[in-house]
C-alpha cells in the first residue's frame, strides 16, 4: 500500500474520487485498483456532491419509498434523499417523506432487517445504493433481501460501477472503468497477478482495506 494515490473528478459535478493501483482481493473477486472512498462517504461536502451527482435519473420519473444504504454509504443516502424531495419526488408513503435504512448481516453475510426496521422495506419502492459494484453479487443479495421482506426494487445506484446492470436492474453509478486508468476486475481463481506471483496488497470491502 506504498503506491501513489492519484485523485480523478467525475466528468459532471467534480466527485472526486482517489485511486491506488496494486494487487488487491475482495470477498468475490482480484481488482488492480483499489477506489478510497472514505471521504466521499465521511466528508459531508462530498457527500452531498456524490448524492447530487447520483440524482438526476430518478428525479420525477421513479417512486422511492425508501434508500437502503450498502457499504457504509449512509450519508449519502441522506443527501440523496434530500435531493430527491427537493426535486418533488413521488412517494406513496403517507407521511411523504423517504426512509433512510442500512441493512444488518449474519455470520454467514446474508442481509436481514429486524421487526422495527421491516415496515421501511415491506410494500416500499427502494432505492439501493452502494459505494462500488465489481461482480454484482452484492447488490444482487440486496435485491433477493427488498423481495424478500416484500419490497420492490426502483433502482440502483453506486460510486462505481463495473456492471452496468445486475439481474436486469440497470447501474447508475458515477464512475465507471472508463474513468478509472488500466482499472481491471478478475475472478479469484483467474487473476493474471496472482498466476505472475504477486503479492496481494491488501484485502478490501466496502468499509475499506487491510493491508497484508
Amino acid at each position: 500500500m506504498e503506491n501513489r494515490i492519484i485523485k480523478i473528478l467525475s466528468k459532471h459535478g467534480g466527485v472526486p474520487l482517489k485511486l491506488i493501483h496494486g494487487h488487491f482481493a475482495t470477498n468475490h473477486s482480484h481488482i488492480n485498483c483499489y477506489l478510497d472512498m472514505t471521504t466521499l462517504k465521511t466528508r459531508q461536502s462530498e457527500a452531498e456532491l456524490a448524492a447530487k451527482a447520483l440524482v438526476q435519473p430518478y428525479v420525477v420519473t421513479t417512486i422511492v419509498d425508501t434508500i437502503l444504504c450498502l457499504d457504509g454509504t449512509q450519508i449519502i443516502g441522506a443527501y440523496l434523499a434530500q435531493e430527491l424531495s427537493r426535486a418533488g419526488f413521488v412517494s406513496i408513503n403517507a407521511h411523504q417523506t423517504i426512509y433512510v435504512t442500512t441493512p444488518e448481516y449474519d455470520t454467514t453475510s446474508q442481509l436481514l432487517f429486524r421487526d422495527n426496521l421491516q415496515p421501511m422495506i415491506r410494500g416500499k419502492h427502494v432505492l439501493i445504493l452502494t459505494a462500488s459494484v465489481t461482480t454484482g453479487i452484492s447488490v444482487r443479495k440486496a435485491m433477493e433481501c427488498v423481495e424478500y421482506y416484500g419490497g420492490s426494487t426502483a433502482g440502483v445506484c453506486a460510486i462505481f460501477s463495473a456492471q452496468p446492470t445486475v439481474d436486469g436492474q440497470e447501474v447508475h453509478s458515477v464512475f465507471t472503468p472508463e474513468d478509472v486508468p488500466g482499472y481491471a476486475t478478475y475472478p479469484n481463481h483467474e487473476c493474471p497477478m496472482c498466476k505472475a506471483k504477486q503479492k496481494v496488497d491488501a484485502l478490501v470491502n466496502g468499509y475499506g482495506y487491510s493491508k497484508l
